[in-house]
């Protein structure tokens, strides 16, 4: 039971149906709910059906077979566990059966029993062709059963008998219809059905149908002295088959109230949940396990392609207001894109403005520098001045050589406001050419940045 987290029991009957749904807790199977529908009605999906939280929220699917399609049987067995009381079963199904064993579905039922090395087993029996159809049914309401149970036996089970007699169950295939479960010493016995006409002669026919049951039961020996007789049924029903058995029976008779449907679908829920052992056809349930994984994956492939497509909407969207802006931006470089031109032509004017201001003071500085520094034994004959350059030529003896190096040096390192006025690393180095006895020489200077340049 651990396994389940819940379970839905579904009793279809003509006129309607009705389903509970129990929610596992503490072991056992607590009634969350109940709902009836109306004969043909697609049953609540969000409660019966199977989605991707049935994988770690397993649900039971249990469906109550019409009564009327079923045959009970009991036997005794040797005790053993499951599987071999079920193969001794199988054993005996062509004597139980009354159809062809190919043609039925079966499953059994163990009950407590009072023998120490024997069991009461009860052997469920059905006719395939009737289950199929029953199962088309439940497909076309949108219930996959897991398993097809039968509350008879569950109606046993919480009805055990207190002594020896017979328990009729009335109604559970109609109003002209009952169960009679025949007790003897703590066992179930035997398992029939009687049905009576729907007119007269009612009472004849519930007589000797009981007649031929106790005289089998003579026969075999589970009845040796005179039942006494429970009724069971609710109180319409049983004011009715009181009155026909005391008629027949001249004997008194115990009636008692049935076992109320939500709790009799409670006992059905556990039942289902521990023995796993129910009627269903197994080609049915692989199919419908089939189904649900198939289910799983088309919702799994149906949402990734509707995430897909959000993705591709978020996608085009975002593209689409990028692309507004981008155009909004161009338009709007467009249209200062003149002003911007503009400025940046002012700009360069400016600059050039600048650097002739500069220029001008620059040249006047050098030439005052040069006219401090240059020694007197050497001739200045040539003094050019252009953008960031100073070129100056001239003569000296050649002994005069080192001294128009140290003129050199001179001027390079030579200050104004605190700062290098030539860039020590910059221009050419003195050239010297001899002429006569003299040095024709010359030695550019670089301007060192005075101020740093407006981007």
């Amino acid at each position: 039971m651990s396994r389940w987290n819940s379970c839905n029991v579904l009793q279809i009957v003509p006129d309607a149906s009705r389903l509970w749904q129990f929610d596992a807790k503490g072991g056992n199977f607590v009634l969350a709910r109940e709902q009836k529908t109306a004969a043909g009605e697609l049953l609540p999906s969000r409660f019966v059906g199977k989605s991707w939280s049935s994988l770690w929220q397993p649900k039971l699917n249990v469906a109550w077979l019409p009564p009327e399609e079923v045959f009970l049987r009991v036997i005794e067995l040797p005790k053993s566990n499951f599987e071999e009381t079920r193969s001794m079963a199988e054993l005996q199904l062509e004597k139980l059966s009354p159809m062809p064993v190919a043609q039925i579905v079966w499953a059994i039922h163990i009950l407590p029993s009072a023998p120490p090395d024997l069991q009461n087993v009860v052997v469920v029996i059905a006719s395939r062709i009737a289950v199929e159809e029953f199962l088309g049914k439940l497909e076309a309401r949108g219930f996959l059963a897991d398993q097809l149970e039968v509350p008879m036996l569950d109606q046993l089970a919480a009805t055990p008998a207190l002594g020896d007699g017979a328990w009729i169950y009335a109604g559970m295939r109609g109003q002209n219809s009952a169960l009679v479960a025949w007790w003897s010493g703590g066992v179930l016995c035997n398992l029939s059905f009687i049905v009576l006409p729907a007119n007269g002669g009612r009472a004849k026919s519930l007589r000797e149908q009981l007649a031929q049951i106790s005289w089998s039961g003579e026969l075999e020996g589970w009845l040796t002295a005179q039942p006494k007789w429970h009724l069971m049924a609710d109180a319409v029903t049983a004011a009715d088959w009181e009155n026909l058995l005391r008629e027949t029976l001249n004997e008194p008779v115990q009636v008692m109230p049935p076992i109320p449907a939500a709790e009799l679908a409670a006992y059905t829920a556990r039942r289902a949940a521990t023995t796993g052992n129910g009627l269903l056809p197994a080609e049915f349930s692989d199919r419908y396990r089939e189904q649900f994984r198939d289910r799983l994956w088309l919702h799994g492939l149906y949402i990734t392609g509707i995430v897909y497509v959000i993705f591709v909407a978020i996608y085009f969207a975002a593209t689409t207001v990028l692309g507004y802006k981008t155009r909004a931006g161009e338009h709007q470089v467009a249209q200062i894109a003149g002003d911007y031109t503009n400025v940046l032509e002012l700009k360069a004017r400016y600059e050039v403005l600048k650097e002739r201001d500069q220029l001008k003071y620059a040249a006047l500085d050098c030439w005052k520098i040069v006219a401090e520094q240059l020694p007197q034994s050497i001739t200045l004959q040539r003094f050019v001045f252009s953008s960031d350059r100073l070129t100056l030529s001239g003569t000296a003896p050649q002994e005069q050589f080192n001294t128009l190096l140290e003129f050199n040096r001179a001027m390079k390192k030579v200050t104004l406001n605190g700062r290098l006025m030539f860039n020590s690393q910059g221009g050419e180095d003195v050239t010297p050419r001899v002429a006569g006895n003299n040095y024709n020489w010359s030695f550019t200077l670089q301007l060192a940045n005075t101020e740093e340049k407006t981007p």
